[in-house]
């Protein structure tokens, strides 16, 4: 494989590595970061890979002449007044590779396993323990491999044993591919799951995370939006974002935990053409519930930045004079992740992101697709591209999926037949480009995200314990028209979403074990358009940047109320927020933008909507392709609107309630 970069941009990444860290101490040289850099993007490739060439050769001019050759201190001036704080868009974007390289730096492994990493001079700097090393006291769970949940190999094809015909192909393996898979294979159906990721069983998964990261997600989670204004987050391998996401599992309008005063959201698809059945949908979130084991987060998996937002958010409502606010609803998040309160529950390592090791994560790749392999005979095709749909034309003048092109790995095309049907359920982004290329009109319209951006505080030294020895995700607040939710990560994904530059990052990353984190939530409902490959996704801003500004502010103020000495809003300059200045003012003016902060999406769905109306929507009440007679898409790209929580559970519903409720195909 030819190395990523040459010889100029290998120069130029290490200059801009020793200037980032100008004012640090670094415990690995900056060779040691460029290396890592290399090997994240040799894995990477592709489209992303050209794209970072670009944005180097583009920074290097921005940055001036003889960057490389001038001092360190007076690179480190040039970032901060080019870079740092800069308004123009281009140059903004370009501040973003400070991020890639702490990432790169605080993501540092050394060859071989956990043992070999117990004296990470990384991991020690900041005071970070690997989960084999950790120390549980009574009660608590050890962090062991939980067996017998994988796919066996036998079930996984490659070209020599992929079939000419199957009676369904299930394009995508996530959370709504493994469900419909599932449900047309126990109806005696032929099925092939094809998947355009790499097939990583949770053995082969581990704590490295950079290698984790290019491995498992699309773009090595450096999916961007075309303009670059947010990155989006999606799983790109056998048990799709399943495979790295934290499990959470809310529903829509659910009594006791949603917010009262939030929008019913079958109600409103209802006035819009988009009508589906409630009891029939809620008896399908039921029967998700019941197959993953979906119960409330125990306390023990999230003890530091859990209780951290609940309290803090009780002491902040306490004060306030908004109802709003006096009826928002705290409350521990519900997952698949266990079942909670048996031996097999999660151990709260805190790597959900990076994949699970120990086979704890009721996954698709634990739980649907095994199920749909050993027990109904379906196959699964991994690390290959779903072109396109081949069609024919039925007796009733309706266009009928006959075969679907594949592209294997390598570069081989195969042409297999689908006897009976396809299931399209490869993501939002990726199914509109599907569809698309297999001339379905109208795909990839009004997408919507809900937007995510993290707020870290800094704690009085000796409260909390070591914020990191958790599980990532575990408690939320719906305010209404956004949610609160803590979070935490490892030290490569933490570093990346850490506000700061030089100096002042390094020592925020030593604070490692005294910073709590917690993240807002807010819907951008129908701003998306997925147009030449890429997702197109604009702010509005009379509506979003003020409900970003206001869900900001509201967030850094509930961690002062739980006792936070100073504030990190996931800013572009890096801001700090202490408890005496005025918080409404502060982020009016630091945000006037969607650039002016760190913005990302693990949720896009919408743009193959539901509508009766063809003119309206891709996909009929029954998620059939309107035209068709037998092509189903059953992923959250048929939300009509955005639904403002984690959309997992509901996409699981929504492919249940397509395949399972009788035969799509009759």
């Amino acid at each position: 494989m030819a190395a990523p970069f040459n010889f100029g941009q290998l120069k130029f990444l290490k200059a801009l590595t020793e200037a980032l860290f100008h004012g640090a101490e670094m415990k690995i040289t900056p060779d040691q970061v460029v290396a890592n850099i290399s090997s994240l993007f040799g894995k990477v490739g592709g489209t992303k890979l050209d794209e970072i060439r670009l944005s180097l050769t583009g920074t290097e001019i921005v940055l001036g002449p003889m960057f490389a050759e001038v001092g360190v201190a007076t690179r480190a001036e040039r970032i901060r007044n080019r870079l740092q704080n800069s308004q123009i868009d281009l140059f903004q974007d370009m501040a973003r590779l400070r991020g890639i390289i702490y990432a790169c730096y605080y993501g540092h492994w050394m060859p071989g396993d956990q043992d070999a990493n117990l004296n990470n001079p990384v991991h020690k700097q900041i005071g970070f323990t690997l989960p084999k090393h950790r120390v549980r006291g009574p009660g608590e769970l050890e962090i062991t491999r939980v067996e017998g949940r994988e796919i066996d190999d036998a079930y996984i094809l490659d070209g020599a044993t992929l079939a000419d015909e199957y009676d369904v192909i299930v394009v995508g393996s996530g959370a709504g591919g493994a469900v419909a898979a599932y449900h047309v294979a126990a109806q005696g159906y032929k099925v092939l799951i094809v998947e355009a990721g790499p097939f990583y069983p949770s053995p082969r998964i581990d704590h490295h995370e950079l290698d984790m990261v290019a491995n498992l997600f699309k773009h090595g989670a450096l999916q961007t939006s075309a303009d670059r204004d947010f990155v989006v987050f999606q799983g790109r391998c056998v048990g799709g974002s399943s495979t790295v996401n934290n499990g959470i599992c809310l529903r829509v309008n659910e009594q006791g935990r949603t917010h009262p005063d939030a929008v019913d959201i079958l109600d409103k698809w209802a006035s819009i053409g988009a009508p589906v059945d409630k009891a029939a949908f809620h008896a399908s979130y039921d029967a998700i519930r019941g197959r993953l084991g979906i119960g409330k987060a125990e306390p023990r998996s999230g003890r530091h930045n859990g209780p951290h937002l609940m309290n803090g958010w009780h002491a902040y409502a306490a004060t306030s004079s908004d109802p709003r606010e006096k009826r928002a609803v705290a409350d521990w998040f519900a997952k698949n992740f266990g079942p909670p309160n048996t031996p097999n529950a999660c151990a709260y390592c805190g790597y959900c992101n990076a994949g699970c090791p120990y086979g704890r994560r009721m996954g698709m790749a634990q739980t649907y697709l095994p199920d749909a392999c050993r027990d109904h005979g379906a196959r699964i095709l991994p690390g290959t591209k779903a072109e396109r749909i081949v069609w024919q034309t039925s007796i009733d003048g309706r266009r009928e999926a006959e075969a679907v092109k594949l592209v294997l790995p390598g570069g081989s095309e195969r042409f297999v037949r689908a006897r009976v049907g396809v299931v399209v359920a490869a993501g939002t982004i990726a199914s509109s480009k599907f569809l698309d290329r297999s001339d379905i009109s109208g795909t990839g319209y009004q997408v919507s995200l809900n937007i995510a951006s993290p707020v870290v505080a800094l704690m009085p030294p000796g409260v909390g314990g070591n914020a990191w020895d958790e599980d990532q995700m575990t408690s939320y607040v719906d305010c209404g028209d956004f949610l609160l939710e803590s979070h935490f990560q490892p030290p490569m994904a933490m570093a990346s979403l850490m506000p700061g530059w030089f100096g002042d990052h390094a020592a925020r990353m030593k604070n490692f074990g005294r910073v709590h984190s917690a993240g807002i939530l807010f819907p951008a409902d129908r701003r998306g358009q997925v147009t030449d490959g890429k997702l197109k996704f604009k702010l509005d801003v009379d509506e979003d940047l003020p409900l970003l500004r206001r869900a900001m502010a509201t967030l850094t103020k509930v961690h002062f109320a739980a006792g936070a000495l100073e504030c990190y809003p996931a800013l572009t300059k890096g801001q700090v927020v202490t408890p005496d200045m005025d918080i409404d003012d502060f982020f009016e003016e630091a945000i006037k933008e969607a650039d002016d902060a760190t913005l990302s999406s693990s949720h896009p769905h919408g743009g193959n909507a539901i509508n009766e109306d063809p003119q309206y929507g891709v996909v009929d009440p029954e998620c059939r392709v309107h035209g068709t007679t037998n092509v189903l898409v059953t992923d959250a790209s048929v939300f009509p609107t955005c639904i403002r929580v984690n959309a997992q559970w509901t996409t699981m519903a929504m492919a249940h309630y397509a395949t399972a409720r009788s035969d799509p195909f009759r």
